[in-house]
């Protein structure tokens, strides 16, 4: 299948799925109006009980830690902050939105989904400790949706999506975005972006996840973005894999982010003790 026709039925096919909740859209555009509020957050959620269930729940899950019940968004807001709360609604926006895939014996959305909040995890640490304030406070969401393009290819694409795991597992080193490519033109990078771009979230986040399995970084991508997912990815698929250093990380990533080996050993021992709490998050969104 060629390119071009290969991306118009992806778009087709996106079209296809469930619209986000209303309030997504909405908690994006309060996202590009630098006069928006912690307030203006709270109201917006606030009209949809079922995500605010939800964020309440995962507030209140072993992730945070509270020694009191969080029994509103505004106490939440107030706990938690502004942008971690948003972060939340957006993501677990998306993943209410997303439909159940086909079976396959190589691929999990459980597995995906809490590979993809490890990664998010270490994504909010990195930006903490690399980042430039709140200028990374997207990293959350740009970590849990960095594979959404996996859902997308089982969901609609299933026999090609298939036949990539298959070859992944059956050659045990070749990385599932190299068959990707190979078999069906995109990777899942690519093809979770072109959902995130339908779905008018901020480039800041759609650039980031689309070139994260590419060696070169375009200009449209923040290179501190994508160096933090890259990193945090490798550091999640290590631990899950048990093998310490199975995964090769890009020396470029370190030179952008400034980062040294003790900080990397800091981060595999940050996510190994959050194994748990990252479970009991993943239980409250699901």
């Amino acid at each position: 299948m060629e390119t071009d026709q290969l991306r118009r039925k992806i778009y087709s096919k996106v079209d296809e799925l469930p619209t986000l909740p209303v309030v997504v859209p909405k908690l994006l555009s309060l996202t590009d109006n630098e006069k928006s509020s912690a307030s203006d957050i709270t109201e917006v959620i606030s009209r949809d009980p079922a995500l605010t269930s939800k964020i309440l729940k995962v507030a209140n899950s072993a992730y945070y830690g509270f020694p009191q019940e969080i029994t509103d968004v505004k106490r939440a807001v107030a706990l938690l902050g502004f942008n971690i709360v948003r972060s939340l609604a957006l993501s677990i926006g998306v993943m209410r939105s997303m439909p159940s895939g086909k079976k396959s014996p190589y691929f999990s959305e459980e597995d995906l989904w809490l590979h993809s909040l490890a990664v998010a995890t270490l994504m909010s640490e990195l930006g903490d400790k690399f980042g430039k304030g709140d200028d990374y406070e997207h990293s959350f969401v740009i970590g849990l949706l960095h594979d959404i393009g996996k859902i997308v290819l089982d969901q609609f694409f299933s026999d090609l999506f298939h036949k990539t795991l298959e070859e992944t597992h059956d050659l045990g080193k070749q990385a599932a975005h190299v068959a990707e490519r190979k078999i069906i033109g995109f990777d899942h990078g690519e093809i979770g972006a072109m959902l995130l771009e339908r779905w008018k979230f901020p480039g800041v986040i759609s650039n980031a996840i689309a070139v994260h399995h590419q060696i070169e970084i375009p200009e449209s991508a923040n290179a501190y973005d994508v160096a933090m997912l890259r990193i945090a990815d490798f550091l999640a698929l290590e631990l899950e894999s048990e093998e310490e250093g199975k995964f090769e990380i890009k020396e470029a990533d370190f030179k952008v982010l400034g980062m040294k080996e003790k900080d990397l050993e800091e981060l595999r021992e940050y996510l190994r003790s959050a194994e748990d709490e990252i479970k009991a998050f993943y239980n409250a969104m699901s």
